[in-house]
């Protein structure tokens, strides 16, 4: 591994994190490993480094991680989509209401991360099925996906929402979702 620059912490967008991978040390290099999780978890910094892995050569960010490294392999620049209109500056006026029921909203829905909370869905169908099509029994296709939603007043959805409390979290759709990477490497 050849580390090439550090950065702040915070300087890193997310959005170029594609795998993540712990890091661990090889026999009689811990100290090394440990000076180095050590400066990071101090400075707040996250390192940046080339790495072969699967026979191919990767850049990477290094950052610590539960007393430990983490190494992210980064998606470059042209591997981040770009959506015509993402970022723009809407010219709409918010009223303080509107923007006070949105926070209440907000903080009405939030907690404390607890990833064991989530699981993906699909694939627990997918191996359900799997395992019925495995003991012969006869499988359903699912109903067809219900057509979109029609446009609403989103004060009178906020305050419906903030009255429903943690059971209207998933009733509330306000953004439509576009890829942020164009591809997605797999490592072999």
């Amino acid at each position: 591994m050849e580390i090439l620059t550090f950065l702040d912490g915070n300087e890193v967008d997310p959005i170029y994190f594609e795998s993540s991978f712990m890091a661990m040390p090889e026999r009689h290099s811990e100290k090394a490993y440990l000076l180095l999780l050590k400066a990071l978890e101090d400075t707040n910094k996250v390192g940046i480094a080339k790495v072969t892995m699967h026979q191919r050569e990767y850049t990477v960010f290094i950052r610590a991680r539960d007393n430990g490294l983490t190494l992210h392999t980064m998606f470059y620049q042209n591997e981040i989509a770009s959506v015509e209109g993402y970022g723009k500056k809407y010219d709409i006026k918010l009223k303080p209401e509107e923007v006070k029921l949105a926070n209440q909203l907000v903080e009405s829905l939030s907690a404390p991360f607890k990833p064991a909370e989530y699981r993906d869905e699909f694939q627990a169908r997918l191996n359900d099925l799997i395992e019925a099509k495995l003991k012969g029994r006869a499988v359903k296709a699912a109903p067809k996906a219900a057509h979109r939603a029609p446009v609403i007043d989103m004060m009178e959805a906020l305050k419906k929402s903030l009255a429903a409390g943690r059971a209207g979290k998933r009733e509330a759709k306000v953004v439509s979702v576009v890829p942020a990477h164009r591809t997605r490497r797999k490592a072999s």
